[in-house]
Parts: structure tokens; C-alpha cells; sequence
């Protein structure tokens, strides 16, 4: 098939690679506008522009696809389909309407559950124990469409958010083939959603940092590995703001935000403890619990909020 794809972040970069090895034909590629990174704000391009500009594909950074123009260009290359992943912009409905076979997108969630701009994290954050790949027919709602496949993976206990981005990323790359081949030969049948079980996740934001430790240890656990690599679980030790990277949970008891062990550096919870494993102090350098011990001594009884 003819494709144009529409994605921005690394999440997406799996599925155009895949497409690229493939027998589909890639049109074009549309992707967000390079935006300023880092503290000397240099201007950096998506990781699908990247990727797309590697396989010398032809690449388009509109600011809006509301623009007549935008909608011509897609016109004129006369798309079968539009795959969508992690894009970043609506897309209107004279848009929707152009492909042959639709536009398809990959969702990383079993649909209708968390749709939305982060139902990865969320499925960390809430403990779930199953989360998946879904790919659908857009409509004009956020994430409404009728589903085509979906593909489910077990969460692990202690895996973090980032580390099952990277795995949806894979197993949305291999649905969205298995799901084209499929909408081509007409062998897929689209369900709609149940809209009374659908729930709805918002954007990740620095506010949610802090933990609280007076909760479980299992939900500060959530907490910590839902929030990794960005924006990243915090606390605060004399005044200072402590990132926290990476935690097991453990049984030990005590009073919640103190720290009841050193080795390893063990702090408590509303109910139990977890287990720090890796830490940073503001403006420094990431590192082992064991290793930030040597430079920055901490005894038990010292408490963070």
C-alpha cells in the first residue's frame, strides 16, 4: 500500500522502520517542527524526522494540518492509508477522509482503556498487571476509533515506564503490519469501543513529582518507576530535592518517609518500605544508592518529605 506516516517521538520510529523493510510504500512522513532542547535550547529534530531523513524519505513539519495547503499535499499524494503513531496533532476530518483504506493508528493500550496522552505511564502509575497495543480507525474524537487488533504484554513488578515504551513501541510495529495486511485483504472485522468502560489519561506533568510517602509501598513504587526517565520521582532531604530513579519494594516497617536501613538504603512508607536504587541530588549526576552513600552519608532516622 501507498503510506503516509504521521509520527513524532522514538515511540514511533520502530513502526517506520518496520514499514521501511517492508513491501508497503512510503509516501511521506509527517512529524512535529524541530522545537529548542536541553538548557542551551538547541534546536533538535523529532527522532522520526531522524529516522525518516536516514531512509531518505520525503519529510513535512507543518505547524497545523488545519492549513488548505497541508490538506492539498495530502490530496495529491493520494495515500491507501495514513498511519498515525504518537503524532502529536488532531487530525480534522477532511483529512480523515482522504485515504482509501483510512487512517489507522497505534495506541500503546487496550483501548477503551486509557486513551488519551499517556496511557503508558498511567498503566505503570496504577499497578497494572496487563497493559497492550491497540490499532484503530481514527475518527474525529481522542482515541474513539473502532479497533482492528490488539496485542496485550504482562507489566512487570519492577518495570519502569520507559522500559515498556520501548517494548510497545516494538509490539505496535509488528500489530500495525499484521493490521494492514489484514485491513487490505478484508479479513478484520472493526469493533466499536465500549464507551462505559472507557477512561481517559492526561498529559504527564513536573507537579506530579513528589512522592508521598505516607502512601503503600507498592503505590510508591508505582510512583517511582511510572515517572522514569521523565519527569522523574522527587523528595526532599534538609531542603534539598532528591530525584528518585529506580526502587524494590520491601517489607520492613517504620515511620513513613524515614530512613530505616543503609544497606541497602531503605525507606519507609505508610505500609512497608522500598528499597532505593539508584538516586541524584539536584544538578548532579545519577548514581547507585551504595555509591551516593559514599559521598553523601545518611543514617537512620533521617527523614525525607
Amino acid at each position: 500500500m501507498n503510506i503516509i506516516y504521521m509520527g513524532t517521538p522514538d515511540f514511533a520510529v520502530p513502526t517506520l522502520e518496520k514499514l521501511c523493510e517492508s513491501e508497503h510504500n512510503i509516501l511521506s512522513v509527517f512529524t512535529q517542527p524541530d522545537k529548542p532542547v536541553g538548557r542551551k535550547q538547541i534546536l533538535t529534530p523529532p527522532d522520526v524526522k531522524v529516522c525518516a531523513e536516514s531512509h531518505n524519505l520525503t519529510v513535512y513539519q507543518p505547524k497545523t494540518l488545519k492549513d488548505d495547503e497541508v490538506v492539498n499535499l495530502i490530496k495529491e499524494q493520494n495515500p491507501d492509508v495514513i498511519v498515525v503513531v504518537a503524532y502529536g496533532q488532531i487530525l480534522p476530518k477532511n483529512i480523515l477522509d482522504i485515504p482509501k483504506f483510512g487512517c489507522i493508528n497505534v495506541h500503546g493500550s487496550l483501548l477503551p482503556k486509557y486513551r488519551g496522552a499517556s496511557p503508558i505511564q498511567h498503566a505503570v502509575l496504577n499497578g497494572d498487571k496487563i497493559t497492550g497495543v491497540t490499532t484503530m480507525y481514527m475518527g474525529e474524537g481522542l482515541d474513539t476509533g473502532d479497533i482492528l487488533l490488539t496485542s496485550e504484554t504482562e507489566i512487570l513488578p519492577n518495570e519502569t515506564s520507559a522500559q515498556l515504551f520501548d517494548r510497545l513501541s516494538l509490539i505496535g510495529a509488528d500489530l500495525l503490519l499484521e493490521t494492514l495486511s489484514s485491513v487490505e485483504k478484508g479479513e478484520v472485522t472493526p469493533v466499536k469501543q465500549d464507551e462505559s468502560k472507557a477512561t481517559y489519561t492526561k498529559m504527564i506533568k513536573k507537579s506530579m513529582c513528589p512522592i508521598d510517602w505516607s502512601k503503600d509501598n507498592q503505590t510508591v513504587h508505582n510512583h517511582i518507576r511510572g515517572l522514569q526517565t521523565w519527569p522523574v520521582a522527587t523528595t526532599t532531604l534538609d531542603g534539598k530535592e532528591l530525584k528518585i530513579h529506580s526502587s524494590l519494594i520491601c517489607d520492613k516497617n517504620g515511620t513513613f518517609g524515614e530512613i530505616i536501613d543503609t544497606d541497602p538504603l531503605t525507606v519507609a512508607c505508610g505500609t512497608g518500605s522500598v528499597i532505593i536504587k539508584e538516586l541524584q541530588l539536584s544538578g548532579k549526576k545519577r548514581m547507585d544508592s551504595e555509591t551516593f552513600l559514599l559521598g553523601h552519608p545518611l543514617k537512620t532516622g533521617d527523614r525525607f518529605s
